[in-house]
């Protein structure tokens, strides 16, 4: 039987295609992912920027009107109303459940039988907005909610309110019950940081006689920084995007006085069939947690490498 002979051609391409083989192998684990980046995230980005320089109605065939739906922005009171009420949303979600969750964290960290008082702070955070919106509503109801007959019952009558009817109070209403449901995820995360810090500093400096809140501004916070900054950073960007809260408990009312950017964005969208103008919305919320996320992230780096 003949033996075959490959030709010296043929000897030559074979470890070429093994070449290019191995050089493109670590591509094709990166396409999946690449893809759904692209499908799912540029694509989208990519599309509201379009829309958002365009008059889209879903009907028609979209025109080009250039930066018109930015100028319409600033000049229409309801969205710079939504845009301070956002903004409110930010701080109070910043402040009232990043700062319980720290305070409750420093109190049951090393509290005998905590356990039971850290999962009901945690219960809320399992429940979806929609039902603590209905919750609070039944419990911030002008007639028959539970705060304002408590209040008639401790004498208190006169700080009775019509909590989801007036405006400031219907927006603080609100992120009061946002509050109530967001402090258990930022307590578990501060209780995660705390178990976590290494005892030799922290035992240095009670010996040095640092204590209560200079122990706490010197020692704890410094150490607790990136976890300080995770919740601060996920707490804003929630405070911009909330919506489900507060379209169950006021659909943004009474006259639009209670609505945020992101509500906004949805009445003007789906329900108006302003798309262009909802897309340039999207476009400003995304512009703003982009700078404060940067900005925020920036100055943090910067306080630790100094």
């Amino acid at each position: 039987m003949q033996k075959v002979v490959p030709s010296a051609h043929a000897a030559r391409r074979v470890p070429a295609r093994g070449a290019w083989s191995q050089r493109l192998q670590p591509y094709f684990y990166v396409v999946p992912a690449a893809l759904f980046v692209t499908l799912f995230m540029l694509y989208p980005m990519v599309s509201t920027l379009w829309q958002s320089v365009t008059d889209a109605n879903g009907l028609n065939a979209p025109r080009f009107v250039g930066l018109a739906n930015y100028r319409a922005f600033l000049a229409d009171p309801n969205t710079l109303n939504a845009l301070r009420n956002s903004l409110l949303w930010v701080v109070g979600a910043v402040t009232l459940p990043v700062g319980l969750g720290f305070a409750f964290a420093l109190l049951l960290e090393r509290l005998p039988g905590a356990a039971l008082f850290k999962s009901s702070v945690f219960l809320p955070y399992t429940i979806s907005g929609t039902v603590a919106a209905i919750l609070f509503g039944y419990v911030l109801d002008a007639n028959n909610g539970l705060l304002n007959l408590l209040l008639q019952w401790l004498g208190l009558g006169s700080l009775t309110h019509r909590w989801l009817f007036e405006s400031p109070q219907n927006t603080w209403s609100m992120i009061a019950a946002y509050t109530w449901q967001a402090t258990g995820t930022n307590l578990m995360i501060f209780l995660i940081g705390l178990q976590g810090l290494p005892n030799e500093p922290l035992e240095a400096a009670k010996i040095d006689g640092a204590s209560g809140w200079t122990y706490t501004r010197r020692i704890l916070i410094p150490m607790l920084s990136p976890f300080i900054t995770i919740n601060v950073l996920m707490a804003a960007i929630n405070g911009f995007k909330t919506f489900d809260l507060i379209w169950v408990m006021t659909q943004g009312g009474p006259a639009r006085t209670s609505e945020t950017l992101a509500v906004t964005m949805y009445r003007e969208s789906f329900a108006l069939f302003h798309q262009g103008y909802g897309a340039a919305i999207a476009v400003v919320i995304s512009v703003i947690a982009l700078v404060f996320s940067y900005s925020y992230l920036r100055t943090t780096f910067r306080q630790e490498a100094s």
